[in-house]
């Protein structure tokens, strides 16, 4: 799992955070490379799901100053805490990893819920404050459902952190996402993604890569068929 820092005017902008628990490794990395957490001002968080916003209520509560980005269809898992298990996976290998997750005992993907009391400091990007969260990242936020239906984007110069709107690396193939929830969003995304024209994408799940591998696999998508975990 990828979290992305990188500074802002305001300030350092975070993008998704990992694994619940995993906070302190992120602090360790972010040390090394000579960034403090105590400099972030917003993190972008590019869906709610367990890998993504799992130390999410952690960092809310150690670092006060910090307000969260988010779809406005967000907070219904948020406060939850546990990911949407609408769609399915999107091959057959993405599917036996799925059930071996289940077996670990990580297959229920619950992840600490939002705590209310910090639900001010989410900012739900709407029409009305669209440009003004855009002038705070210094990019452009992009809609980017299928994978959830929460899933967004961001440009930042020649490069997309996408989140998974597409991944790089086993058990995923072909750039594909191992789990859709909606295989028409997803392809539609892809577009999105593409029209962009950025040189990178940068996943949250392995290495950053060309724009053109997009155009290369799109055509997979619509031939999909989504394996159903319930």
């Amino acid at each position: 799992m990828n979290t992305y820092i990188y500074n802002a005017l305001e300030g350092c902008i975070m993008i998704d955070t990992g694994y619940e628990h995993s906070l302190k490794n992120v602090e360790k990395r972010a040390n090394r490379q000579g960034i403090a957490l105590s400099k972030i001002k917003y993190v972008f968080l590019t869906h709610a799901h367990d890998d993504h916003a799992g130390f999410l209520n952690e960092l809310l509560t150690k670092y006060p100053e910090i307000k969260v980005i988010t779809s406005g269809q967000a907070m219904p898992a948020l406060l939850r805490g546990q990911n949407s298990f609408s769609g399915g996976c999107s091959s057959l290998t993405a599917f036996v990893f799925c059930k071996l997750m289940w077996l670990v005992g990580k297959g229920k993907h619950l992840f600490p819920a939002i705590d209310k009391q910090n639900i001010d400091r989410f900012i739900e990007i709407s029409s009305e404050n669209l440009s003004n969260v855009e002038s705070v990242l210094q990019g452009k936020i992009l809609f980017t459902p299928g994978h959830t239906s929460d899933s967004i984007s961001l440009k930042i110069g020649n490069k997309i952190f996408c989140g998974d709107a597409a991944m790089n690396g086993l058990p995923s193939l072909k750039r594909i996402t191992i789990w859709i929830e909606n295989k028409n969003a997803f392809y539609n995304s892809w577009n999105i993604l593409i029209d962009e024209k950025a040189e990178w994408i940068f996943p949250a799940h392995g290495k950053p890569f060309r724009r053109e591998e997009l155009k290369k696999y799109i055509n997979y998508i619509p031939k999909i068929r989504l394996y159903r975990l319930k």
